[in-house]
C-alpha cells in the first residue's frame, strides 16, 4: 500500500514537474534576452511588482484556493464537488475584478511610492491586469490538480509557456518595450489559455453561490492569509528592502541569482501542485502517517542533491546565460537552494494541519519567521547586500520548517525518520561548503555534486529494502 500510494505521489509529481521544468527552464533561458535588453534597474522594478502583485492574491484570495481542496474531497458527492466548484470560482473572478479596477485606479500614486517616480505607471497598470490573469487561471486550473488530470494541468502550462515565451520576445526583442514588455507579455499566455478553459469548463461553472459553504471555507481559509502574507515578506520583502537600503541595480543583480536558484522550487512546484489533493485523498490516518514520514524523507534527499548541483554549478550557469555584468549574481544561489530546500520541508510538514483542520495558529509560526527574516534584512543588507539579504531568507526558513514541525506534530503527530533527514540534509551541507573552499573547477563541481548519493551510503541512510530495489535496478558486478 505504501509503494502504491509513493508511486502515485511521484508519477503526478513528475507529470506536474514536467511541466513546471518547460515553465522555469524557459524563462530561464529567457535570462538573454531580458539581461540584454533590460537595464539593471528595469529588471528591479519588474522584480518588485510581481513581488507586490504576489501579496496582493494573498490578500485578495482570503484563503478560499487552499480551502477549496479541503472542501472538494470532503463533498460527500459529485452534485458537492460542483458546488464547491462554483463558489471558489465566482469569489475568485469578484476580488480579482475588484483589485484589477482599484490598481488601474491608483497607478499613479502606485508608481510614485514604489519608484519615487510616475514613469512607471503603465508599469504598475500591466502589474494588475497579470494578476487578474493569475487570480482567475490558477483557479481554473486547480480542477485538473483536483482530479489528478496531470496531463492536462501539464497541457495547460506548457500551452501558456509557449504563448508567453512567443509574446515577450516579440514585445522585447522585436518591438522594443522594455520592462512593459515583460509583463505584457507573462500575462498574455495566461489570458488565451484562460479563455480556452473557460469554454472547456463552461458546464461546471454555473451561477451558483453558496454563502453556507463560503462561510465553512472562509473559517478554514482565512487563518492561513496572515501565514501566506508571512510567507510573502521572507520571498519578497528583501527585494523592497534592497531597493530601499541599497539600489534598484542590486536588486537586478539579485535577481539572476533568485532565477537560477528557482531552478530548485520546480520540485517545490512539481510537489505542491500534487501533494495536497494527494494527502488529502488518503483516508486513513494511520496510512497517511506512514506515507506521510517518507514522503519528507524522500523529498528531502531529492532537492538537497539538486542544492548541491545548483550550489556548485551556479558561477557556470549564470555565465552561460547572462551578460558580465550580471555574473556577480551567482554568489547568492547557495544560500537561496538551500533555503528552498527548508521550505520544501516546510510544505509537507504542514499538510498535518491542514488534515486536522486546525490552520487557526500557522500564521504564528510564518510571523516569528517573517519577523526574524525582516529583522536580518534591516542588520544585513547595509554591510552585505545581496548576501545578507539571501541569508536572511536562508535563516527564515529553517526557522518556519522547525516551527511548524512542532506545531504539526501537535495536532497530527507522524513518526518522522529524523535520523535519516539529518543524514541527507548534513551530507548535503558538507559537500558544497567543500567545494566552495577548495573553489573547484567545472569537472570537480560536477563531481562531487554526482556522488551525493553514493556519500549516503557509508552513513547507513538507505534501509535493507532500499538497498534491494536499488541492487534490483543497478546490478552491481560480482
Amino acid at each position: 500500500m505504501l509503494a502504491s500510494q509513493l508511486w502515485r505521489l511521484g508519477k503526478h509529481s513528475a507529470i506536474y514537474g514536467l511541466g513546471a521544468v518547460v515553465s522555469r527552464l524557459i524563462s530561464l533561458f529567457l535570462l538573454p534576452v531580458v539581461t540584454h535588453y533590460l537595464k539593471r534597474g528595469d529588471l528591479g522594478a519588474v522584480d518588485t511588482l510581481i513581488a507586490l502583485v504576489i501579496v496582493l492574491v494573498i490578500v485578495l484570495r482570503a484563503g478560499i484556493s487552499m480551502a477549496f481542496f479541503r472542501f472538494y474531497f470532503d463533498a460527500e458527492d459529485d452534485r458537492g464537488r460542483v458546488t464547491v466548484v462554483r463558489t471558489s470560482f465566482w469569489f475568485t473572478m469578484a476580488v480579482a475584478t475588484a483589485g484589477l479596477v482599484a490598481g488601474i485606479l491608483l497607478a499613479g500614486p502606485i508608481s510614485q511610492a514604489l519608484f519615487a517616480t510616475h514613469a512607471r505607471t503603465g508599469l504598475v497598470r500591466a502589474a494588475f491586469v497579470f494578476l487578474w490573469a493569475q487570480m482567475n487561471y490558477e483557479q481554473l486550473t486547480s480542477l485538473f490538480r483536483v482530479e489528478e488530470r496531470s496531463v492536462a494541468y501539464v497541457a495547460a502550462t506548457v500551452a501558456n509557456v509557449a504563448i508567453t515565451v512567443g509574446g515577450t520576445i516579440l514585445l522585447v526583442a522585436v518591438w522594443h518595450k522594455g520592462a512593459v514588455g515583460v509583463l505584457v507579455g507573462n500575462f498574455t499566455g495566461t489570458l488565451v489559455v484562460y479563455v480556452v478553459l473557460l469554454a472547456y469548463r463552461r458546464f461546471q461553472l454555473g451561477l451558483e453561490f453558496d454563502r453556507n459553504l463560503f462561510r465553512q471555507m472562509q473559517r478554514f481559509g482565512l487563518p492561513l492569509v496572515p501565514s501566506g502574507l508571512a510567507l510573502w515578506a521572507i520571498d519578497f520583502a528583501d527585494r523592497f528592502m534592497l531597493l530601499k537600503l541599497k539600489t534598484a541595480a542590486e536588486v537586478g543583480l539579485y535577481s539572476v541569482g533568485v532565477r537560477v536558484s528557482t531552478a530548485i522550487l520546480l520540485l517545490l512546484l512539481a510537489l505542491r501542485t500534487a501533494w495536497p489533493a494527494f494527502a488529502y485523498s488518503i483516508k486513513e490516518d494511520k496510512e497517511a502517517k506512514r506515507t506521510y514520514s517518507f514522503v519528507l524523507t524522500y523529498v528531502l534527499f531529492v532537492t538537497c542533491w539538486v542544492a548541491v548541483a545548483l550550489s556548485l554549478l551556479a558561477p557556470w550557469i549564470v555565465r552561460a546565460l547572462t551578460a558580465p555584468v550580471f555574473y556577480e549574481g551567482s554568489r547568492v544561489v547557495p544560500l537561496l537552494a538551500f533555503g528552498g530546500v527548508a521550505f520544501i520541508a516546510f510544505n509537507v510538514m504542514s499538510i498535518g494541519i491542514g488534515r486536522a483542520k486546525r490552520t487557526q495558529f500557522n500564521w504564528v509560526v510564518t510571523g516569528v519567521a517573517a519577523a526574524v527574516n525582516i529583522g536580518l534584512n534591516f542588520v544585513l543588507i547595509p554591510p552585505y547586500g545581496m548576501i545578507g539579504a539571501a541569508i536572511s531568507t536562508l535563516v527564515a526558513y529553517v526557522v518556519m520548517f522547525l516551527g511548524m514541525t512542532v506545531r504539526a506534530q501537535q495536532v497530527f503527530p507522524v513518526p518522522y525518520q529524523w535520523r535519516r533527514v539529518a543524514l541527507v540534509v548534513a551530507a548535503a551541507v558538507g559537500l558544497t561548503v567543500l567545494g566552495k573552499a577548495l573553489k573547484v573547477p567545472l569537472a570537480g563541481a560536477i563531481g562531487l555534486a554526482a556522488v551525493y548519493p553514493l556519500i549516503l551510503l557509508p552513513l547507513g541512510f538507505y534501509l535493507p529494502v532500499e538497498l534491494r530495489r536499488l541492487r534490483a535496478l543497478v546490478p552491481l558486478p560480482r
